[in-house]
């Protein structure tokens, strides 16, 4: 055992943290949406077709499934290959877990052409 200074025990003897799945799977969520806040098409996407995730954490590795909703034309395996280093990397610095797998799967595709072709409707 480490040895015990002015009465106090060292960190790592003093407890663990334990991070809810919910909150992994807010934070993925919220980085998703950060980058596809800027990403080409996001004027096409409805403001609130935010970014889902789930998560399954066993001990400190989570794996994702993100689902978005994208606009189109835009190059699609690029924006998600983004997603995934971004999502990654947030969850990993502000959890300290492994993320060995984000699967990314597009809900919806948002197009201008559809949008003009909903306008022009009448109901």
């Amino acid at each position: 055992m480490a040895s015990v200074v002015s009465g106090q025990l060292p960190a790592a003897d003093r407890g663990a943290l334990r991070i809810a799945d919910r909150v992994v799977a807010k934070i993925a969520a919220q980085a998703a949406g950060e980058v596809l806040a800027h990403a080409p098409g996001a004027d096409l996407v409805p403001r609130d077709a935010q970014p889902h995730a789930s998560v399954s954490v066993r001990k400190d590795t989570a794996r994702l499934r993100l689902a978005l909703e994208l606009g189109y034309p835009a190059n699609l395996g690029a924006l998600c290959a983004t997603v995934r280093r971004h999502v990654t990397g947030r969850v990993e610095a502000l959890t300290g877990m492994d993320v060995p797998e984000v699967a990314v799967e597009v809900e919806r595709l948002h197009s201008a052409a559809a949008r003009r072709k909903d306008e022009g409707r009448v109901e």
